[in-house]
């Protein structure tokens, strides 16, 4: 009998799936052979934020069960998973969507070179680095090259790609995966979700288990996502007037300009993979008639330039575009019902 989630959560940092990585770092923390900086990549949602803490944890826990554990009970391992550690810092944007600015990461440069105040590491956790502007980059650099040895530095980002390879060079990756879709149902299931909302939400995270929490927790997101996909559905018959006036009302709030476009971008990414032949393996499954038709209508080229639209309309978002225009220009590109 396979034993349930929860038991091998337990095991396993209390984080699901990444095994092998939480085996990597639990072995650089047994063997004190960490290394001074950490670049965890992966689709938001997929548990980046809390590998870091669990990682933390391990470095600092007063009173570890076995080398490489954490007791999640002692008071730094309470202040470490509560973000509330007098050595733990926290530098991300104001918003996800947002900038990280170059002043952020000049005060980090003062405190990594005060002492550890009462764990044996100052722990430096630098969240969504994809949005840190390319002053904030450069001096992040500086102190990556720099900072002491009683200072670990744990960075996370979409991709690798997105940073500067000097950066990148500078720190462990550890790349993570998006998780089995059925992996992530049955934990659903034991989250208290029925089997045809665990099955939806399990595919709508795309193997992302923090989202599909959120998801299953948080019902305004739910709603959110079925508005923007009816009025994606209304836009493909609207008429050029009304597809300039939906423009102007999307960018008047950038961040729900920014979600609108991430919802899009599965959809168009569902498309391509109807078109190629691989119908089981898309995300939306309850808009699979409308996935459907837009397949048979467009190419594999077409789909997939619409995708990449939408993949550079939320880069350009961070880079603070002209988001009216930018609204206009992929709306125009959107195909006629």
């Amino acid at each position: 009998m396979t034993p349930p989630l929860s038991t091998h959560m337990t095991e396993n940092w209390n984080l699901l799936g990444h095994e092998w990585a939480v085996d990597m770092l639990r072995q650089h923390v047994a063997n004190e052979s960490q290394r001074h900086a950490y670049l965890i990549t992966g689709s938001p949602g997929l548990g980046r934020r809390s590998l870091a803490l669990a990682f933390a944890r391990s470095l600092t826990c007063s009173a570890p069960p076995a080398p490489g554990e954490y007791c999640d009970e002692c008071r730094n391992c309470r202040q470490m998973s509560a973000m509330q550690h007098p050595d733990l810092t926290i530098i991300q944007a104001e918003k996800e969507g947002g900038m990280l600015k170059v002043e952020q990461i000049r005060e980090l440069r003062k405190s990594v070179l005060l002492s550890p105040y009462q764990a044996p590491y100052r722990i430096v956790l630098l969240l969504r680095f994809q949005e840190a502007n390319p002053s904030a980059a450069n001096a992040l650099l500086k102190t990556l090259e720099e900072a002491p040895s009683k200072v670990i530095l744990l960075l996370t980002a979409d991709n690798a790609e997105q940073l500067l390879p000097t950066i990148v060079s500078r720190c462990e990756i550890i790349r993570l995966r998006p998780l089995p879709t059925p992996r992530v149902e049955e934990f659903l299931r034991e989250k208290g979700a029925d089997a045809e909302k665990a099955q939806l939400l399990a595919h709508l995270s795309a193997g992302r288990p923090g989202y599909a929490l959120r998801l299953l927790e948080d019902e305004t997101s739910l709603e959110f996502r079925s508005e923007k996909l009816d009025e994606f559905e209304s836009l493909l018959s609207a008429s050029r007037v009304g597809r300039f006036a939906y423009a102007e009302k999307l960018a008047k709030d950038k961040e729900a300009f920014r979600e609108t476009l991430l919802l899009w971008l599965s959809l168009w990414r569902d498309v391509m993979l109807q078109r190629a032949g691989e119908a089981d393996a898309i995300t939306n499954i309850d808009r699979r008639a409308l996935i459907e038709n837009l397949a048979e209508k467009l190419s594999l080229a077409d789909a997939k330039k619409l995708l990449t639209t939408a993949e550079n309309g939320i880069s350009q978002l961070i880079r603070n575009v002209n988001a009216r225009l930018l609204a206009e220009v992929i709306l125009l590109g959107f195909p006629k019902k």
